[in-house]
């Protein structure tokens, strides 16, 4: 893997965000049901893994192994070959997440595994559960450590983390707009906002960075062999 980025192996998105996502930071992807988050966590997921390095997969939403097995096709891989180097977990409530959260930042500062990536995907679907309930100022505040672990885990052990995203309509603007407020916004070093097109093609827009510009954009097409 490069020094400071791990590259899709996508032209496009490789060219808007300098060659791929931050080494040892948090990337938020968000965007509609079917604009391509999990496509690409799944894409970062094998090539890591394809190259020997461990992922980290923390899965709320069902992954699926076909569209796995796909992605490791393209990248000339098996998907028996990709999941030997993949820690799939899945949890079903938000204090499963919380604790998944915390097992892997454990094995991230152990530094005993050769990480190359970890995915959180998606990072809000429990904690959507939780809106407009009792404990709802809870559950944004277990969101809030998690990511903030996250992201300490990231800078102390140079791994990328991605996580996804989902997304609510602000009336007023007509927009979608992320979930979880200022403060995943805010812990989260760069986001790509993702947009469905027509015919498999969908575009990512940088929304902010480090050291790019934002509102660049690239657009990328997801077929049976992966994202291309």
């Amino acid at each position: 893997m490069n020094a400071s980025r791990l590259p899709f192996g996508v032209r496009s998105l490789d060219n808007l965000m300098g060659g791929g996502i931050d080494i040892g930071n948090l990337t938020q992807f968000y965007g509609e049901g079917g604009s391509g988050k999990t496509n690409l966590c799944a894409l970062l997921a094998c090539r890591v893994a394809a190259e020997g390095h461990w992922v980290i997969y923390i899965d709320t939403e069902g992954l699926s192994l076909e569209r796995l097995s796909q992605m490791a096709l393209g990248q000339g891989t098996t998907l028996s070959q990709v999941i030997q180097r993949v820690l799939l977990t899945t949890p079903k409530t938000l204090e499963e997440q919380e604790k998944a959260v915390e097992r892997t930042s454990a094995i991230m500062r152990e530094k005993t595994r050769k990480m190359g990536l970890v995915v959180l995907d998606s990072s809000t679907l429990l904690y959507r559960l939780a809106l407009g309930q009792e404990d709802e100022e809870v559950a944004r505040q277990s969101l809030s450590t998690q990511l903030a672990t996250l992201l300490y885990s990231a800078l102390d052990s140079g791994i990328p983390v991605v996580f996804t995203n989902q997304v609510w309509r602000d009336t007023t603007s007509s927009t979608f707009e992320p979930i979880g407020g200022s403060f995943v916004n805010h812990i989260a070093k760069t986001i790509v906002r993702l947009e469905r097109l027509k015919d498999g093609w969908r575009r990512a827009v940088l929304v902010k960075h480090r050291s790019l510009p934002d509102g660049k954009s690239a657009d990328f097409r997801l077929t049976d062999r992966g994202v291309e």
